[in-house]
C-alpha cells in the first residue's frame, strides 16, 4: 500500500508499506478514505520530538474491510472514525474514561503501529477504538468535521473539560492552531459567555469569532497578560485554556488565569516549567494532559450529525496522499491551520 514514510526530520516521504493484516481475532482493517496533519506531527517533522522511523499519522476516518473473529460490533462497509489512540476498553483506566492511558493501548503511526497518513490502517481492539459513524450519504462538510473528531476537536474539548468550563464564565485560550480553536469551539458549546481568543493572525482570528470567540487579543507575552486582565476587570480569566505546549504559552495561561481559576493544557510541552508559586500563593490549578478521545467522540460526532458543531472548519488547506509534504510544509510555514488529506474513496 501507499503510505507516509518518516524517515528523520525534513525527511519525509509517501512510498510503499506492507499491506496491513489482521493479526488479533480483536483486530479490524480500516481502508482509510480521510486524513490529516497535527500540530504534533510537526514536532517530528522539524525534530523537536522523537519519532520513530515509519508509518506516521494518528488521524483518520475510513471504511472498513475487515474484521477479526472476535469483533462483533463492525462489519466490512462501515464508515468509521478513529481516536487517535486506540485501546482495550476494558482495564480499570478504560473504564475510569481515560482512553487513552488504557493499560494495553498504544497510538497510530508510530512504534509499529500503521499510520493514519497511508491507505490503510491495522487497528486493535476494534470493538472498543472505532467508532461507527450512522446514516450514509454524509455531505463532504460533515465528513471533514468527523474526521475532525479523531483528534484536534477532542483534544480542544478536553482543554475546555479539564478547566471546568460552564455556563456563564469567561475562558480565555492560549493558542491559534487547531486544537485552539477547538478549545473556542467546546468553551461555547459548554456555556461560556465570554471568550477571548489569543490570536495575531487574521484568519485565525476570523475562525475563532465564527467558533465562538467574544474578544480577540492580538498581543503576546506581558502583553497579552495586561491585555486579557484588562478585558476582565483586572482580574484574569476563570479558565485559561492551553493549546500550545511552549514555555510562553504555559507562563501566560497562568498569567492570566484569576486566583481560584483552572488552566486547562493539552499543548504537547516543550521546555515548559509549572510556576508551582502561582499554583500555591495565588490558588491558580492545572489539568489536561492527552486527551481521552473515545471517551469525547461518541458525543461530539452527535453534535456534528445534528450540525450543531463544525469543527472540520479548522481545514483549510488540501492535498491527496502522494503530495502529503505539502500539506506539512504549509502548517510548518503557518500558511494553513490544519492540512486535510484525502486518501482513498468513501
Amino acid at each position: 500500500m501507499r503510505a507516509a514514510i518518516y524517515n528523520g526530520p525534513r525527511d519525509l516521504t509517501v512510498g510503499e508499506r506492507p499491506d496491513p493484516r489482521i493479526q488479533a481475532s480483536t483486530d479490524a482493517i480500516v481502508r482509510v478514505t480521510l486524513a490529516c496533519v497535527c500540530g504534533s506531527d510537526l514536532w517530528y517533522y522539524r525534530g523537536q520530538s522523537a519519532h520513530d522511523q515509519g508509518a506516521i499519522g494518528h488521524e483518520f476516518i475510513g471504511v472498513v474491510d475487515e474484521v477479526g473473529a472476535d469483533v462483533r460490533d463492525l462489519r466490512p462497509g462501515d464508515l468509521v472514525v478513529a481516536p487517535f489512540t486506540w485501546s482495550d476498553g476494558t482495564c480499570e483506566l478504560c473504564r475510569a474514561g481515560w482512553y487513552a492511558n488504557c493499560l494495553h493501548g498504544g497510538g497510530f503511526g508510530n512504534h509499529g503501529i500503521d499510520g493514519g497518513q497511508g491507505e490503510a490502517v491495522r487497528v486493535p481492539f476494534a470493538d472498543a477504538t472505532l467508532v461507527k459513524v450512522p446514516g450514509f450519504g454524509h455531505s463532504d462538510e460533515t465528513l471533514r468535521s468527523v474526521l475532525a473528531l479523531s483528534d484536534v476537536a477532542c483534544t480542544g474539548n478536553h482543554a475546555a473539560v479539564s478547566a471546568g468550563v460552564g455556563p456563564g464564565m469567561t475562558v480565555a485560550v492560549v493558542g491559534d492552531g487547531a486544537v485552539g480553536l477547538s478549545a473556542v469551539l467546546a468553551a461555547r458549546r459548554l456555556g461560556a459567555e465570554r471568550i477571548v481568543a489569543l490570536s495575531r493572525n487574521p484568519a485565525r482570528q476570523a475562525v475563532a469569532r465564527e467558533f465562538g470567540a467574544t474578544d480577540v487579543v492580538a498581543d503576546r507575552g506581558d502583553a497579552a497578560v495586561e491585555a486579557v486582565k484588562a478585558l476582565t476587570g483586572g482580574l484574569g480569566v476563570e479558565a485559561a485554556l492551553e493549546c500550545v505546549g511552549t514555555g510562553e504559552s504555559m507562563a501566560t495561561a497562568f498569567a492570566i488565569a484569576r486566583s481560584g481559576g483552572m488552566v486547562g493544557a493539552v499543548g504537547a510541552p516543550h521546555d515548559v516549567v509549572v510556576p508551582i508559586d502561582t499554583v500555591i500563593f495565588r490558588n491558580v490549578g492545572l489539568r489536561g494532559g492527552v486527551a481521552p478521545a473515545r471517551k469525547y467522540i461518541p458525543e461530539l460526532l452527535a453534535a456534528v450529525l445534528a450540525g450543531e458543531i463544525n469543527p472540520g472548519r479548522v481545514f483549510d488547506f488540501e492535498t491527496d496522499l502522494e503530495h502529503l509534504v505539502d500539506g506539512y510544509d504549509a502548517m510548518d510555514e503557518r500558511r494553513a491551520i490544519k492540512s486535510l488529506v484525502r486518501v482513498g474513496a468513501a
